[in-house]
């Protein structure tokens, strides 16, 4: 019985355990700000103190020792935060951040059944940190308690002699690790660089550096810490626990598809009734309407409400970036911030899993490829310290998260001959619309070299096709000197949505309505013939039109006026023409996950209550797929 009882609490235990991460993610932000203090903020000191004291008691239940004594280290260096005992120091909060990490993996190790890694180290480090030995608190140049200062002034004699910023930099790594970086403007102008770093070089190597303008003195070790941003004040709301109750996400699953049961139902139900309406008289149907009215509005009521449960901030997301931002900065020597907009918009849980690992890489890509580094920043004008703007706002049924920066932007013929050097097809016209479909190629990277951020060249794909399949739009804004910005527009929930309904021939199709940006009717006399496309004018500009019928093989119906779907914007719109838009309708959404009878351009199926199987139109990938064949015959004609 006990391991029964054991094996039940376990998804408790890792539901909490996430939770009391999350809490805690935040509050080293706010930590951070208090290095140096004798009395770092009260709250969240104590906010953090309970979130690991929590974890170590429900480790302690399920016999999770490494996670327990991990919980247990850190919480004795916050009691000694809290009484004054020891300050917050630089080593403190790395000591804090990486146990932290070690006991994220030693949860997710444990949940998955995979060894646990190893937390002696860091539990060493935190008993030291705990007894105010910083000395004994780290490996490396980790644990030095006084850091060094290092003045750079160039000269044109020295840059004629190779030495310059980025020489200085390699050589300053080569001894220890460069905690904080800056320019410093002096008498007319005169721009040297200044550095704190953890360890340098002996007296004798110093003093061979000094004649390449290279000078150290020792410093106070919070002098040396990297600027932070404001505090995050602490949550300090208190929410009953009696008013919650945990809900398992497939339990909600098995809801939604009951719900998505009635929805065909009640479909079957209005159909059936359609057909004996002529055969009753008015004062029996107008009742019936009546009745099959109400239950559609309740039936609406229930599925939006168990959309809510399903719901949560997009901020579980975001809150990640910041450690991973502050660790690639600290590597390259960049300054960089984070800011974050719109962190309680609320979308599907599921989505906030599959879009976690997206969201990661485009953060890495903005420090790889986009912000410059220091020096390079001032020449062009800009501030010192990049930014990194993550945003969510939701807008309908469509959820639409930002991830821009203020770099450099991308550079459209570097990635042009990138892609002609891999074989990829360049189209004739590169806007922001062809620059993304070319850095989401498989294995498109302008980096040489892998490093930690970036340069293996198969995430943007992974990005866009895991967008792809969560019924997504992946968009990409570029300017040179200005910066880039990726736009992903998600629905809410991917289980029931609501879609056009469009014939072709005899056949009928349901379009998801999030995908449309317009619906459009044609005069057939006014779509042209050009090259081996047809297009209509529309808005000022010659639209690229396909005809579904053609693309699908089915015998069109017909019929001078045509309507389309008008999917994307700017210069990468498409018009899909269907014989005619029917109507709109709620359906319930079956995806199609068997490889052998997935179809390109088709994303599942559903039933509208008649029990016939309607396809639905990726409308989105048919789309992109008529662009590169367009691009495709373009380049050929070229040649």
């Amino acid at each position: 019985m006990g391991d029964e009882f054991l094996d039940r609490f376990l998804n408790d235990y890792y539901a909490e355990s996430e939770e009391h991460l999350a809490t805690i993610r935040r509050a080293l932000l706010s930590l951070e700000g208090g290095v140096g203090q004798a009395r770092p903020d009260a709250a969240v000191t104590e906010e953090l103190f309970r979130s690991f004291h929590s974890i170590k008691g429900i480790a302690a239940m399920v016999e999770h020792r490494e996670a327990e004594a991990l919980a247990h280290e850190m919480e004795s260096y916050l009691r000694a935060i809290r009484d004054g005992q020891v300050r917050v120091t630089t080593v403190g909060i790395e000591g804090l951040i990486t146990g932290t990490r070690r006991l994220e993996l030693a949860v997710s190790a444990h949940r998955s059944g995979q060894p646990q890694p190893d937390t002696t180290e860091a539990v060493s480090s935190l008993r030291a940190l705990s007894t105010n030995d910083e000395a004994g608190a780290g490996t490396g140049a980790s644990a030095v308690a006084a850091p060094w200062r290092c003045v750079f002034t160039p000269s044109p004699a020295l840059l004629a002699r190779g030495i310059n910023v980025d020489l200085v930099r390699s050589r300053l790594r080569e001894h220890g690790e460069i905690l904080r970086a800056q320019p410093l403007i002096g008498d007319a102008g005169a721009i040297s660089f200044e550095f704190f770093v953890t360890a340098a070089p002996e007296a004798d190597v110093r003093d061979e550096w000094a004649a390449d303008g290279i000078v150290f003195d020792t410093v106070d070790a919070a002098d040396a810490l990297p600027p932070v941003a404001a505090p995050v004040p602490a949550d300090t709301s208190v929410l009953s626990s009696g008013h919650y109750v945990r809900v398992d996400l497939a339990k909600l699953d098995d809801l939604m598809r009951m719900i998505g049961d009635l929805v065909i139902m009640r479909a079957r139900l209005v159909d059936g009734l359609a057909a004996v309406e002529a055969h009753v008289p008015a004062s029996v149907w107008r009742p019936l309407q009546e009745t099959t009215s109400g239950i559609e509005r309740h039936l609406r009521d229930l599925r939006e409400g168990v959309m809510r449960v399903r719901l949560v901030p997009v901020g579980e997301i975001f809150r990640r970036m910041p450690f991973v931002v502050r660790d690639l900065a600290r590597d390259s020597g960049r300054r960089v911030k984070v800011e974050m907009r719109g962190q309680e918009t609320q979308i599907d849980k599921f989505l906030v899993e599959r879009m976690m690992d997206p969201a990661l890489h485009l953060v890495r890509n903005a420090m790889a490829h986009g912000l410059e580094p220091v020096d390079e920043r001032i020449a062009a004008g800009k501030p010192p310290e990049g930014t990194i703007w993550l945003t969510a706002s939701a807008a309908g049924e469509v959820a639409t998260i930002e991830i821009s920066d203020d770099g450099r932007g991308i550079n459209a013929d570097r990635v042009v001959s990138r892609a002609r050097a891999l074989g990829l097809t360049v189209p004739a016209l590169i806007d922001d619309g062809a620059l993304l479909d070319l850095i989401c190629s498989p294995g498109f990277s302008t980096r040489e070299e892998s490093d930690r951020a970036s340069g293996r060249g198969f995430g943007m794909a992974v990005v866009r096709r895991t967008v792809q399949e969560l019924g997504g739009l992946l968009r990409l804004s570029t300017e040179p000197g200005r910066g880039v910005k990726f736009t992903v527009e998600l629905p809410l929930t991917l289980a029931i949505t609501d879609a056009l309904l469009a014939r072709i021939g005899a056949q009928q199709f349901a379009v998801p309505q999030a995908a449309v940006r317009e619906v459009v009717e044609l005069e057939e006399g006014a779509i042209r013939r050009l090259e081996d496309g047809e297009v209509v004018p529309y808005r000022g500009m010659a639209l690229p039109v396909v005809r579904l019928s053609r693309l699908l093989g089915i015998e069109s119906a017909g019929g001078r006026r045509p309507h389309a779907f008008i999917v994307g914007q700017g210069a990468a719109a498409v018009g899909l023409i269907v014989d005619r838009i029917v109507g709109q309708r709620e359906i319930v959404v079956r995806s199609t996950v068997d490889p052998l009878i997935r179809v390109a351009g088709v994303a599942g199926a559903t039933d509208l209550g008649d029990g016939r199987v309607v396809l639905i139109l990726d409308a989105g990938a048919i789309a992109r797929a008529v662009r590169q064949r367009a691009a495709s015959a373009a380049r050929t004609a070229t040649a």
